[in-house]
């Protein structure tokens, strides 16, 4: 009996744990990691940048007859180079190669040979996908917000609205993730529909009115950016931009729901689907 639960296969977390743990190095030191600092040091420079300008007494812009302050400035940042760029391309980059960078290097039999569910596979890569870019994307905004905040705010009061924005950050890169690792278990040539989903369907349907915007992952983030948004100057110049906004219960409940069906669907397509090696 001893002999047989030795030699039984791994469990699904345990061996997703496995593939977790392999995975995660290879992230972290890939050079997909490089473009990822890239892109979120952008904002950092920004930052600094605008942070510069001020300490030197240049004067800070006037909207509708009222001045912008850090706390400000840094809500629409979060919501311009983080929520709106940053996340989704991180996103679609690291998600659509969890198993297309494993059939193009070859490597995907060797995993599949293991005696380990397929399934584990996706759920492992996408657990350290999430781990490498949260801690990539995490200190690039808390680097901002104490560049940015301090300008006509206070850090002790905007730290909670801190919280809520990483949070907001977090939730965006795991339901994006989700959604491009079943792009990348479903089609051949995954990153150019990750890519036409993002910057094509999203911008598209967000700017037209009707229902088509409930089928893109932004609506629902958008619906969290408010809750997260530090002071009613901001939240006002944000909703001014957008139309329709879906409530906190609703956001969460979508977003939960999207990344849940995605991973199933895309776990499932592994499992099912018969990977052949290009020559």
């Amino acid at each position: 009996m001893n002999k047989t639960a030795a030699n039984s296969p791994p469990g699904l977390i345990y061996a997703a744990v496995r593939i977790f743990d392999l995975s995660l190095s290879e992230m972290l030191w890939s050079r997909r990691t490089v473009f990822m600092a890239l892109v979120v040091g952008l904002p950092v420079v920004i930052a600094l940048v605008v942070r510069l300008l001020v300490e030197v007494g240049a004067p800070l812009p006037r909207v509708e007859r009222m001045e912008v302050t850090g706390p400000m400035i840094f809500g629409l940042m979060i919501w311009a180079f983080f929520v709106r760029f940053s996340v989704p391309v991180l996103a679609v980059f690291y998600g659509t190669s969890l198993i297309a960078d494993e059939v193009e290097d070859r490597t995907i039999t060797y995993l599949f040979t293991r005696p380990i569910p397929r399934e584990a596979v996706l759920i492992g890569k996408y657990l350290a996908y999430l781990v490498c870019t949260a801690c990539v994307v995490l200190p690039a905004v808390v680097v901002v917000w104490l560049l940015i905040v301090p300008i006509g705010g206070r850090l002790a009061d905007s730290f909670v609205d801190l919280t809520k924005d990483l949070a907001l950050l977090v939730m965006g890169l795991a339901v994006y993730g989700a959604v491009f690792a079943l792009v990348g278990a479903r089609f051949k040539r995954p990153l150019l529909a990750g890519l036409f989903f993002i910057f094509g369907w999203e911008v598209l349907v967000m700017a037209l009115p009707g229902s088509f915007r409930l089928f893109t992952v932004a609506h629902y983030l958008h619906g969290l950016v408010p809750h997260a948004m530090p002071g009613d100057s901001t939240l006002s110049l944000l909703q001014s931009l957008f139309r329709e906004v879906p409530s906190l219960a609703e956001s969460l409940i979508s977003l939960a729901v999207i990344e849940v069906a995605c991973l199933l669907l895309a776990a499932r397509s592994v499992a099912r689907r018969e990977y052949v090696l290009e020559q």
